[in-house]
């Protein structure tokens, strides 16, 4: 009678089979410690951090106190200022225009004392919106409004290099090369040459431009005017990372096969026809990654703010650092970058979800 084999060699499969799992393991126990090391470890220490009252440099001992520092951090209130009257109670008007009492008499100053974060105008009426920490609120909206103006920016100047320096021209090679040097220059030195351009004097860049078009005085303060910070800045991150943005996308472009080019020419299709059916959607992929590296980075952005405006105006990023090194509370310091760490996380996720990017 014969004895069947098959029931050894599949016990024989199925311990080969453990075994390379366990090898595989092995040989990935020092990546994971190594992670372990660098990045959770660090990341639940600032968690901890963050629960407690821990000041830098300092003998104080350290008290557990919840969330206190995030409610410290995100606590908000929106309140109509009323208008100002005059003894006959009627509304004083000056300049053509309904004047508003201050905000310190409608924000609330106990059990936490609210500043002003923000005014704006609504149907007729004005509202201030108050926060406890007033400068985190504002750190939180100049980064994302940053953010969502700077990459649009970089995305559409960089998709008009890309396409032009995909065509064959003479002197191509040059130019791809010379479209780098932005990229190339530190952040710190290409702000210090922007920061001496926008000077608020001739002895700038701009404004001795525009004094000799005549489009100005010559002292326009673009860095110190609150209207005109938020523009000078983004334009200088423009300036520096459209070649970034036009690199990848000049990558993406190079993989389009040109024979759907070449076909769609047959078909009797247009440039602008070829460019929407064939060049962007064939791109969106690789649009997508750019989106995704030029977003995180640009909403953790601190070189740039720091170096312009210093402590006059913060980047999320540049806030938690003030509170850190200057305020000397390292449990706000580390709530600030739980919360930067938590709308990373939700921008990587809507992006990755909306632009189909594969994890």
């Amino acid at each position: 009678m014969a004895v069947s084999t098959k029931a050894p060699k599949a016990r024989q499969l199925s311990d080969l089979a453990r075994q390379e799992e366990r090898t595989a393991w092995w040989l990935l126990f020092p990546s994971l410690l190594l992670l372990f090391l660098i990045g959770i470890y660090p990341l639940a220490q600032v968690f901890y951090l963050s629960t407690t009252n821990k000041r830098f440099a300092s003998s104080q001992p350290t008290e557990f106190i919840g969330f206190a520092n995030y409610r410290d951090l995100l606590s908000m209130t929106v309140r109509e200022l009323p208008v100002q009257l005059d003894e006959a109670g009627q509304p004083v008007i000056e300049d053509g225009k309904k004047q508003y009492e201050s905000w310190v008499r409608v924000l609330p100053r106990e059990p936490l004392r609210y500043r002003a974060a923000f005014e704006f105008g609504f149907f007729g009426k004005r509202y201030v919106i108050g926060a406890v920490n007033a400068d985190f609120i504002k750190s939180v909206w100049d980064t994302i409004v940053f953010t969502v103006v700077a990459v649009a920016l970089e995305t559409l100047i960089g998709l008009i290099i890309a396409l032009a320096l995909s065509r064959k021209f003479f002197g191509r090679s040059v130019m791809r090369t010379a479209m780098l040097v932005p990229w190339a220059i530190i952040t710190v030195v290409s702000s210090l040459i922007w920061e001496w351009m926008f000077k608020s004097n001739r002895s700038g860049f701009f404004n001795a431009l525009f004094d000799r078009l005549g489009w100005g005085d010559g002292n326009t303060v673009f860095l110190v005017n609150p209207a005109l910070q938020m523009p000078s800045i983004i334009a200088i991150d423009v300036w520096k990372t459209a070649p970034f943005m036009a690199l990848l996308l000049l990558a993406g472009l190079a993989t389009i096969p040109r024979e759907l080019y070449e076909a769609a020419e047959v078909d009797g299709a247009n440039k602008i026809r070829k460019f929407f059916s064939i060049t962007l959607p064939l791109l969106l992929p690789t649009m997508a990654v750019a989106l995704v590296f030029r977003t995180l980075d640009s909403l953790r952005v601190f070189d740039l703010f720091q170096v312009v405006f210093g402590e006059r105006r913060y980047s999320m990023a540049t806030f938690a650092q003030f509170t850190l090194v200057s305020n000397k509370d390292m449990g706000l310091s580390a709530a600030a970058s739980v919360i930067i760490f938590i709308i990373l996380f939700i921008f990587a996720i809507i992006y990755m979800r909306s632009l189909k990017v594969d994890a």
